[in-house]
């Protein structure tokens, strides 16, 4: 199994699980594919996958095979890395990982600058949770990984911006407001210490707990159904932009009467920054906020 085209193609089926799936990501057919599959396990000389009506599974020895294959994958593409770090100009994969909420209303716009500058690089772009992105640093799966709150790290830390908090309805104009109206509070759900954040406010404030809430997935979720008037919420303002006229944003205040605010920061490992692509996009980054500031 010389050709790095077998590894891939293994890499893939472990992780579709489907032969159909595999085919159309790998533009093969699925008779030409089970053919390529069946070749490679004669090589080891062992099954690698179990095939049912419901998909693939791995077998005991395939589990063994594709955690070697992946290795494999990792070990070429960091000496990809390295040698388009060695040629003139910026080329190669960005790999970033970041928070949702980052993803869709500020990181388009640097990511669009980013590419027209350097038409030659790559994006590998995932979003998520602050826990699934510094799993996925933690793991050596990205360069860099772009999260809210107080993250712990140890490697390169760089705080982006500080946007602060809302609450936000179509009817209350004054925080106290809220303890008169049977209107529920939407909240989205979050695993950085955001929830907390607002916990701590609302009973700084009222003393006591929402009348009513209602708890939802996505923040867009939360912001829409405010929007449109189903209750009131708490939103960053980086979600919030001068288009939505008709609703109230009242800026939330601490104990001392100082705006509360939400950090953004870009992290990675040292090693990462010396990639060219990497080295670009943060220098881009930065010039990008003094702009906006």
């Amino acid at each position: 199994m010389s050709s790095i085209s077998e590894y891939q193609l293994l890499s893939v089926l472990a992780q579709e699980m489907n032969m159909r799936k595999a085919s159309e990501r790998l533009f093969v057919s699925q008779p030409a594919l089970s053919q390529r599959l069946q070749n490679i396990e004669k090589e080891w000389g062992t099954k690698l996958f179990i095939r049912s009506q419901k998909g693939l599974s791995l077998t005991p020895a395939g589990e063994l095979v594709i955690q070697y294959v992946n290795d494999v994958i990792a070990r070429e593409e960091k000496v990809r890395e390295t040698i388009d770090s060695l040629q003139a100009g910026v080329s190669g994969t960005l790999k970033i990982a970041v928070a949702s909420i980052v993803g869709q209303n500020w990181l388009p716009q640097v990511l669009k600058k980013f590419i027209d500058t350097y038409p030659q690089a790559k994006i590998s772009l995932v979003t998520g949770w602050s826990s699934d992105i510094l799993k996925s640093l933690y793991d050596d799966q990205v360069h860099i990984g772009i999260i809210r709150g107080t993250p712990e790290w140890k490697g390169v830390k760089i705080n982006l911006f500080s946007d602060p908090l809302f609450l936000v309805d179509r009817e209350i104009t004054r925080p106290e407001l809220v303890l008169n109206t049977d209107r529920p509070f939407i909240q989205f759900k979050s695993d950085s210490n955001y929830y907390q954040e607002i916990q701590d406010w609302w009973m700084r404030n009222f003393k006591t707990a929402p009348k009513r809430t209602i708890v939802v997935d996505q923040i867009e979720t939360c912001k829409q159904m405010t929007f449109n008037g189903l209750g009131y919420s708490i939103l960053p303002g980086i979600t919030l932009d001068n288009t939505e006229r008709e609703i109230y944003k009242i800026p939330l205040l601490d104990e001392n009467g100082k705006a509360l605010k939400r950090d953004t920061w870009l992290l990675g490992y040292e090693s990462s920054f010396q990639l060219k692509q990497v080295q670009a996009f943060v220098d881009l980054v930065k010039e990008y906020i003094e702009l906006e500031n």
